[in-house]
């Protein structure tokens, strides 16, 4: 493990130990960890929509990894040490090729905190230019939500720093397969990255892609439009979103997201040329999604926020 401190790495060891001690009796959605192989030698495990919690261990992203003849690349780690756990077993009951790269495709902490699981590998921790940035601003309250959330089930999730930082586009070869990592302009955050396995066209949006779940806007509503544009163009012919999933061809699967963010955009900038505070915005717009969408009560309001505030200075 990459540590300096000797007493540092014999805590870190010890959570993982009390993790794989906590397995056994942990709740069924994380012991019968399933992985689905979506494309040739491309394995994804779905997340659960429900909010995090010691039942579900914070396993709500859609995680997997892809599978070449010389080594593995992991796409997302998950939101907790058990998670993270729970993908390298579903690995080795794949493949026993090294694990040589794991992509954090955004900052947000269903989708690193399990990344912890994958050390002793030692792996390449790959994520955007941007992401060390964001993980200092956050790494703090996210921790102690986690804690908050999950009680001793926290423990051993540990901030992982990445190794490899991406500025636009790295090409991994993992032995007869080839995958593309691409950096994007501000979306869904500032630090978003996918991942498309040329093998098999399988593309890998994370949170790009929404599914069913309400998207999130942490960055920027015209970006995401924006970033999405660009998405069609990619010539996929499997896909995985960060959240959900569909049996919607590529890239008509992008259409219910971009029409809740046009319905946003444009009712905000309604109640902005109308004068409406940001109070009512809020409790005003975009309400003709309620329905289609999981999760709205939870993620709608502050998407409107996010868009409010960027939209009022245009």
């Amino acid at each position: 493990m990459k540590r300096i401190e000797v007493t540092a790495a014999i805590l870190a060891a010890m959570a993982v130990v009390i993790a794989r001690t906590a397995f056994a009796s942990e709740p069924a959605h994380i012991g019968n960890f399933e992985v689905t192989e979506v494309a040739p030698g491309n394995y994804v495990h779905y997340g659960s929509f429900q909010e995090r919690s010691p039942e579900n261990l914070g396993d709500n992203a859609n995680i997997g990894f892809i599978v070449g003849e010389r080594c593995v690349l992991v796409v997302d780690a998950g939101g907790s040490l058990p998670v993270g756990l729970a993908l390298k077993k579903a690995i080795r009951r794949v493949t026993q090729v090294p694990i040589c790269h794991v992509v954090l495709t955004h900052v947000h902490p269903d989708h690193f905190f399990g990344a912890a699981a994958f050390l002793d590998d030692k792996p390449q921790f790959i994520a955007h230019r941007n992401y060390p940035r964001q993980l200092a601003a956050r790494a703090r309250p996210y921790l102690n939500y986690l804690r908050r959330d999950l009680g001793e089930f926290a423990e051993g999730s540990d901030i992982v720093q990445p190794t490899l930082l991406v500025d636009g586009r790295l090409e991994l070869d993992l032995g007869g397969r080839s995958v593309l990592v691409q950096g994007w302009p501000p979306a869904h955050t500032d630090d978003d990255l996918t991942a498309f396995d040329r093998a098999t066209r399988t593309f890998w949006l994370a949170d790009l892609l929404f599914v069913d779940h309400t998207p999130v806007i942490d960055a920027t509503i015209t970006g995401f439009l924006a970033v999405m544009d660009d998405l069609r163009k990619i010539d996929a012919e499997h896909y995985v979103a960060g959240h959900g999933r569909s049996r919607a061809p590529w890239p008509a699967v992008l259409d219910p997201q971009r029409r809740y963010f046009t319905v946003i955009l444009d009712e905000t900038r309604a109640a902005i040329r109308n004068k409406k505070t940001i109070q009512q915005a809020i409790e005003e717009v975009g309400l003709s999604e309620v329905n289609n969408w999981a999760a709205f009560d939870t993620f709608h309001r502050r998407n409107v926020t996010t868009a409010y505030t960027e939209l009022e200075w245009e």
